[in-house]
């Protein structure tokens, strides 16, 4: 489910997407961020920006460049991965603006026993925003009402954004138009991401501006395309483990044979994502315990 192959960041230079929607792309291309993140300006002489990025000195100087005259009034955050919070400490600094948007960062559960966070460097630990939104929480500023989405699963604290008045969603990390989005335990949970799938697919906004990549127009259909892959990846997965207990690692190399190795480990943490909610729903368990090496099997079930 890859997308985007025309894409193009230009890097230093704001893109108008919309009348007073522009996109500039952070200069931090890598495999989990496409060409880079995407920042968002919304307004004219008066703005919101949205997701600054990492702490690239660089690219603040291009938001401030871009911003010209213009005030910034708030600076808004999804999400607190390293590559779209970090940048807002920067930012508020040159322009005094107030952080607002999503929570500090914490994993979707507690760490189970011996358990390492294996992206644990990929959260920001030093954010904190001047005010927290929450689900259905309409932001007011520079002339503009962004409402407030909680669409916990790729993190626990990710936030969409509705620009109220436009068919316009501000998608984050959850709907991205390269690639899937990354659900990892104990940062991300596979329930919580299947749950805000469903939530998007309930609301009637067509065109998502993404945090990787290009616009994303007749998005509800890329959504239902989204929930099917993770449904199909569940079955899957049920399907080798009828044929008998199986480890993480195992799974992985019969599902992604045909992907690059050195992407298996982000594969693992996925595949590990949907055991964790068929363990939680009894379908399937593991022994000796749920973990990234445990052997899974399927439960029998007689109701």
């Amino acid at each position: 489910m890859k997308h985007d192959r025309d894409f193009d960041p230009t890097y230093g230079t704001a893109v108008e997407l919309l009348p007073g929607l522009r996109r500039l792309t952070a200069h931090n291309p890598g495999p989990f961020t496409f060409f880079g993140t995407n920042t968002y300006l919304l307004g004219t002489d008066r703005l919101v920006v949205v997701d600054p990025g990492p702490a690239l000195p660089d690219h603040i100087g291009d938001i401030v460049k871009a911003a010209g005259g213009a005030r910034i009034e708030a600076i808004l955050v999804s999400h607190t991965h390293v590559d779209h919070s970090p940048g807002a400490r920067l930012l508020k600094e040159q322009t005094g603006a107030a952080i607002v948007g999503c929570g500090i960062h914490r994993a979707a559960r507690e760490l189970l026993e011996d358990e390492i966070n294996p992206l644990d460097a990929s959260g920001d630990k030093d954010y904190l925003p001047d005010r927290e939104l929450r689900d259905g929480e309409v932001l007011q500023a520079a002339g503009l009402s962004l409402e407030t989405i909680e669409t916990p699963g790729h993190t626990a604290n990710h936030l969409c954004f509705v620009l109220q008045g436009e068919d316009v969603l501000l998608s984050a990390d959850h709907v991205m138009g390269w690639s899937t989005s990354i659900v990892a335990p104990p940062d991300g949970s596979m329930r919580d991401y299947m749950v805000s799938i469903d939530k998007l697919l309930d609301r009637p906004e067509q065109t998502y501006f993404p945090g990787h990549g290009g616009v994303l127009r007749n998005a509800l259909a890329y959504v239902g395309e989204l929930k099917r892959h993770r449904l199909n990846r569940e079955a899957s997965i049920l399907e080798e483990l009828a044929a008998g207990p199986a480890t993480i690692a195992q799974i992985v190399a019969r599902l992604y044979v045909e992907v690059d190795p050195a992407l298996h480990p982000a594969a693992a943490l996925s595949v590990f994502a949907h055991l964790e909610d068929l363990a939680a729903r009894g379908l399937v368990s593991a022994a000796p315990g749920l973990s990234l090496t445990a052997e899974f099997r399927l439960e029998r079930r007689t109701d």
